[in-house]
């Protein structure tokens, strides 16, 4: 796995934290879908929570499919969510 800081916007993607978002450990994956949903997997469970995010600026709003709700904040290039820190990851060329 390569982690990527770097937030730049993606050509066709007005939203610069679209994409794969994971722990250190590679245990939590967090995709962030361009339509405003999200689709976490933890270790083998695929889609163990999905759910809908607003962002504001650096901050992000979930709300999951059942209606449970959190927050996040996107900092240097970290997602902070949780109390878990995840890194951008990016596909190694």
């Amino acid at each position: 796995m390569k982690i990527n800081t770097d937030l730049t916007i993606v050509s066709g993607n007005n939203n610069p934290y679209v994409g794969m978002w994971v722990t250190a450990d590679g245990y939590i994956r967090h995709e962030l879908l361009p339509n405003g949903r999200y689709d976490e997997a933890r270790g083998n469970r695929k889609s163990a929570y999905t759910g809908s995010y607003t962002i504001t600026g650096n901050h992000i709003d979930y709300v999951d499919d059942i209606g449970f709700t959190a927050d996040g904040e996107f900092r240097d290039g970290i997602l902070y969510h949780a109390g878990m820190i995840l890194y951008r990851e990016s596909k190694e060329d």
